[in-house]
């Protein structure tokens, strides 16, 4: 078994190369069955499967089964059935775990705290302040609304 946050636990010990080689595919294998795990939803797009290293009972990854680095990369359909099995599984740990809150959170690139190079979201129950995700928000003031917004706006 390859814990999830593997990568983490063992960069200080120089295995980056094969780190790099075992997390590139890891959910790939994970979805072929070459490793173990705990599986909650399948369908012909998504796969979603307990976290080995939960935040808390029930954070459950949910994934593309083909492999995408980020969610810019992600096609519409694949993207569509990403965002309508979010929900249903959602309310199903909900239910299990009798927790009414939780976050839904999706990195995107090792600097934004991406481990796994595929495209995964968490969902994270959050049964109590300590246990969970726990998130700094260092806002700042909106610079640039206006031009910002049109250039975003233009790039779709």
């Amino acid at each position: 078994r390859i814990p999830i946050r593997f990568e983490r636990a063992t960069r200080t010990r120089g295995r980056n190369s094969t780190l790099s080689s075992i997390m590139e595919n890891l959910f790939l294998k994970i979805v072929a069955g070459e490793i173990p795990s705990h599986k909650v939803y399948e369908n012909d797009l998504v796969y979603a499967f307990l976290d080995i290293n939960p935040l808390s009972p029930g954070h459950t990854l949910v994934i593309p089964k083909k492999k995408y680095k980020t969610l810019d990369e992600v096609p519409e359909e694949t993207a569509a059935a990403l965002g309508a099995a979010l929900p249903k599984i959602a309310k199903a740990i909900m239910k299990a775990t009798e927790c009414k809150n939780y976050n839904i959170l999706q990195n995107n690139g090792k600097i934004a705290h991406q481990e796994v190079p595929h495209v995964h979201f968490h969902i994270i129950p959050k049964p109590s302040k300590d246990q969970g995700l726990g998130v700094g928000w260092p806002s700042k003031k909106l610079q640039n609304g206006e031009e910002l917004a049109k250039m975003i706006t233009a790039a779709l």
